[in-house]
């Protein structure tokens, strides 16, 4: 559920949207390309960059490890919608405010799918015991497709209500929700055979058990 409260379908189905919001049209104007245009050129050309990072994400994720990468790239996506929200606040001018909207998304949606995009379904297919593990990944399908869908028909209500400033700093605040659960309650799996994960979390589970009964 954090996955989704942070806002990544949502930014990604309005990112046309809420590029043309920022005033995007200022930087692509001198080529004589209008606001939707430049607003579509931009989105497309972020969904490109992510390609890289996936690839990236690949790689660290077996040598920097699962939970190291979330603690690194979430701080990123805190910073990069507290800058959002301070440029929608403060008047750098049209072509400032459009240059640092559009450097915080595409920088958001990067660390996004480095981090947060393939992590927790990593996470939610390694950590579960093997008898149960189908009926767990299948209700983690569940609450992460609730999410996207009130995400995603909230966000235009939001946008409308909030602004953009607001949208973002309630992402800010989910991601940096979520930053201290990482910290707190995820353990690092890298390299861990399935086996070991599950008898891992099987001790903490006997020994929360004796404590409480205790």
């Amino acid at each position: 559920m954090f996955v989704q409260f942070s806002g990544i379908n949502g930014v990604l189905y309005y990112t046309p949207q809420i590029l043309e919001e920022a005033g995007v049209e200022v930087l692509l104007a001198d080529i004589g390309i209008g606001s939707a245009s430049a607003s579509f050129l931009i989105s497309a050309f972020t969904t490109f960059l992510m390609l890289p990072c996936i690839a990236l994400a690949m790689k660290l994720m077996d040598v920097s490890g699962r939970r190291q990468l979330l603690l690194t790239t979430i701080p990123v996506l805190i910073v990069s919608l507290i800058i959002l929200v301070i440029g929608s606040l403060v008047d750098f001018g049209n072509v400032a405010h459009a240059a640092i909207s559009t450097t915080c998304v595409v920088v958001y949606f990067c660390c996004f799918v480095m981090g947060y995009g393939p992590i927790p379904n990593i996470l939610c297919s390694e950590i579960f015991p093997t008898r149960v593990r189908g009926l767990c990944i299948a209700i983690c399908a569940l609450v992460f497709w609730i999410g996207d869908i009130i995400i995603t028909y909230s966000l235009p209500v939001m946008l409308s209500s909030l602004g953009l400033g607001g949208v973002f700093a309630i992402y800010a605040v989910v991601c940096f929700i979520s930053w201290i659960f990482v910290f707190l309650k995820v353990p690092e799996t890298k390299g861990m055979p399935l086996e070991v994960i599950s008898e891992f979390f099987s001790v903490g589970a006997r020994q929360a058990a004796t404590a409480k009964n205790e």
